[in-house]
């Protein structure tokens, strides 16, 4: 399959904010992977009423996250869709309301990532072999320069850019042997509970 355009948005710091909330970040989340959808099936999903579900769904719309999707459903059901793939957010260089707010993103994308961790190894038993196969839970702990682990991640990130690109978009029906496939992906210099020595 040849590679497509892969559409991506780079909220400012209002904007993400309002995604910041686990609510809508999850809405986004499900109109991104499997297409459009009205406030009633979005709030049978999730387990809302639909006056919550609509009022979250305006603000991703304000926002610019989704949109109406346009020729489907009707004045009484209308139905939205994600109008971005990718959210790009917390560059190196940001400081002040940008930083919080990428920051607080961070904590809200965090917070969904380890819950899809969770629901994956919950259903690994119930995996088909082809997908138990494809599955990995894996960390790789490296002595890097700051500069050397910035290229690592711009090699994996380039990866990951060019299988999104040469895939079927979610969000449409895909080809019968595909299902969407979640890698996440955490960097950071280790965390340990050990304390800096004094410094003189």
């Amino acid at each position: 399959m040849p590679e497509r355009q892969v559409s991506q948005v780079s909220p400012d710091p209002t904007a993400l904010k309002a995604l910041a909330h686990p609510v809508r970040l999850r809405m986004l989340g499900l109109l991104r992977v499997d297409g459009p959808a009205t406030a009633s099936g979005l709030a049978a999903r999730l387990g809302l009423n639909s006056g919550a579900t609509s009022y979250h769904l305006r603000q991703l719309a304000l926002h610019g996250f989704i949109e109406e999707a346009v020729g489907q459903g009707n004045r009484r059901d209308r139905w939205w869709r994600a109008r971005h793939e990718v959210t790009s957010f917390l560059g190196e260089h940001v400081e002040g309301e940008a930083l919080d707010a990428g920051l607080a993103f961070q904590q809200a994308a965090l917070h969904w990532q380890m819950a899809q961790m969770q629901a994956a190894h919950d259903g690994y038993a119930r995996l088909p072999t082809a997908w138990r196969k494809a599955s990995s839970v894996s960390d790789y702990t490296i002595a890097m320069t700051p500069e050397a682990a910035a290229a690592l991640i711009e090699q994996i990130q380039a990866l990951m850019a060019q299988a999104l690109a040469s895939a079927p978009p979610l969000g449409t029906p895909l080809p019968p042997d595909h299902r969407p496939f979640s890698i996440i992906l955490n960097a950071a210099p280790l965390a340990t509970e050990q304390t800096e020595p004094d410094q003189p």
